[in-house]
């Protein structure tokens, strides 16, 4: 019986990574994608443990090729899903979790519709403006673009499955897991 295709999306600086990074540590039995980008790394990130980072022409080849289940261009740069070793995943049973922008998660369900689909919120768009800033990472311009670009996403909420508010991240990663459980007892979906 396959796995489990879940995915979570959410606009930039809703905490993603975190609760992604505690599910895993919760649910080692997941086997997490890694995304390809061609954005540089940022202070700390590992290559091929954080994304699999390649060049604009390298990303180009592999689109041509049909190698991503999903990718996207955001803020000037390529994300991707490897397609060959989600579906290799999944048809050994195991759940496989991306963690992922909303344009890749519409993508995602469009090729693979039992994949199951979780936006994360942050608790306040003057939250997410904090989270953004703390990171770092950006200049003002890119944190007026990122939190421009959150309204939007925000308009997809309702092509996902579950929203899961991001306030606590040992409560958001529990709803995650409880949907993990029940999606496996839905009937027709095995478990």
């Amino acid at each position: 019986m396959p796995g489990l295709l879940l995915v979570v999306s959410g606009p930039s600086g809703a905490g993603k990574g975190t609760v992604c990074n505690l599910l895993r540590a919760r649910e080692p039995q997941i086997w997490y994608s890694i995304s390809a980008t061609t954005r540089p790394p940022r202070r700390g990130e590992v290559a091929g443990r954080d994304y699999l980072f390649v060049s604009a022409e390298e990303f180009e080849d592999l689109i041509a090729r049909g190698a991503f289940l999903e990718w996207a261009r955001v803020y000037g740069h390529y994300y991707g899903t490897p397609r060959a070793p989600v579906e290799a995943a999944l048809q050994e049973g195991k759940d496989v979790l991306l963690e992922i922008d909303t344009q890749g998660a519409l993508q995602v369900k469009n090729k693979y519709p039992a994949a199951i689909l979780v936006f994360l919120l942050p608790p306040s768009l003057s939250e997410l403006q904090a989270r953004i800033t703390r990171r770092g990472t950006d200049t003002e311009e890119a944190i007026r673009a990122r939190l421009e670009a959150a309204s939007a996403e925000l308009a997809h909420i309702y092509a996902y499955d579950y929203a899961v508010m991001n306030d606590d991240v040992e409560e958001a990663v529990r709803k995650i897991q409880a949907i993990m459980v029940a999606e496996k007892c839905r009937v027709g979906k095995g478990g």
